[in-house]
């Protein structure tokens, strides 16, 4: 027989506060076009998008994250000092170690959290929310704070016609902490690490040589991952539904990774969501912010009243890697 204690989490864990911060500038379409052979037309007809934000050298991903997480704590009624723990998702943080985690968990005045670092692209909030509800559920954190950022411009190839139009900044964050019910479901999540060339760096840092290379971007084969993200994620977000015994019908709001309307357009279509549920569609003004696109969604259907506290929304990120995760929360 085990000597080991068992656990005394709460029996359950659900979002509390939830914050956003987007960069001051905000870059229309025709900026893009400085530099690319497309029209406003264009970009509009294949992705929604019609700005984005992009960050000054002050907006750091440091500085990004602890505004949105100042957002999403005080939304949640509690104080950093609660905070027990500091995930941040991002591909844009480039400094190797230490994490930046923890510098924002230092400036925001927690006690010492636990925090860490996740790569997991446009599925890392989804990643980032199930660590910490099995951190709260497990009862190492009775607080946990969940950071999706990225300065997707600094990894962005102006000249790439095919990406150019796509990337943003910005940083989303939300508090997970314990509840007396379920209210965030069972997580599908996965890899397909077979199609990871779809979307990749174009150059690795070890290889990167500042004489005679671009300064590394995000690349990708835009058809494919259109098709992947269409048909196969659709199935991982009925899966999501039937993990949390619900149907399209029980949903109140749908915020799926805002990467682009198209394919939103599509899921929407293939679930058959009935009419009364809300769709995110902040990729119009935000663009493609990677790991920060759900919780910045979330944030803005909060604040313009979309969507309301108790809500019952499914979230779904899909991006690099390929990796992707979908749940059903109740809203905070």
């Amino acid at each position: 027989m085990s000597k080991i204690k068992p656990s005394k989490g709460a029996p359950y864990a659900r979002i509390l506060g939830v914050g956003g911060y987007r960069p001051t500038r905000v870059v229309p379409n025709e900026v893009i076009l400085e530099k690319i052979d497309s029209s406003d037309e264009w970009i509009r007809s294949r992705s929604g998008i019609e700005t984005r934000h992009w960050a000054s050298d002050e907006e750091t991903v440091a500085a990004m994250s602890i505004e949105a997480s100042g957002k999403a704590i005080a939304d949640a009624g509690i104080s950093a000092e609660q905070i027990g723990g500091v995930i941040v998702s991002t591909v844009s943080h480039f400094k190797q170690t230490p994490a930046v985690a923890t510098e924002i968990a230092d400036k925001l005045g927690t006690n010492k959290a636990a925090a860490f670092d996740i790569s997991a692209g446009c599925a890392g909030f989804g990643y980032g929310l199930t660590l910490a509800k099995g951190m709260i559920v497990e009862g190492s954190a009775e607080y946990v704070l969940v950071i999706g950022v990225e300065r997707l411009s600094d990894l962005t190839d102006l000249e790439d016609r095919a990406t150019a139009f796509l990337f943003g900044d910005g940083a989303g964050a939300v508090v997970v902490g314990p509840a007396a019910e379920p209210a965030i479901g069972p997580t599908v999540w996965g890899s397909e690490g077979d199609k990871s060339e779809t979307i990749k760096q174009t150059v690795s840092w070890t290889e990167y040589d500042s004489a005679t290379d671009k300064f590394p971007a995000i690349t990708q084969e835009g058809q494919a991952v259109f098709r992947w993200a269409v048909f196969e994620m659709a199935k991982v977000a009925q899966q999501a539904l039937d993990a949390a015994g619900i149907t399209p019908d029980d949903l109140d709001v749908f915020i799926p990774h805002q990467a682009n309307e198209r394919i939103i357009d599509s899921m929407v279509k293939t679930l058959k969501l009935p009419e009364h549920v809300t769709v995110a569609r902040d990729v119009r003004t935000t663009g493609n912010t990677s790991a920060a696109s759900i919780p910045l969604a979330m944030e803005r259907l909060l604040a313009t009243g979309e969507a309301k506290s108790g809500d019952t929304a499914l979230v779904i990120g899909f991006g690099a890697g390929l990796v992707y995760a979908a749940t059903v929360v109740t809203l905070p």
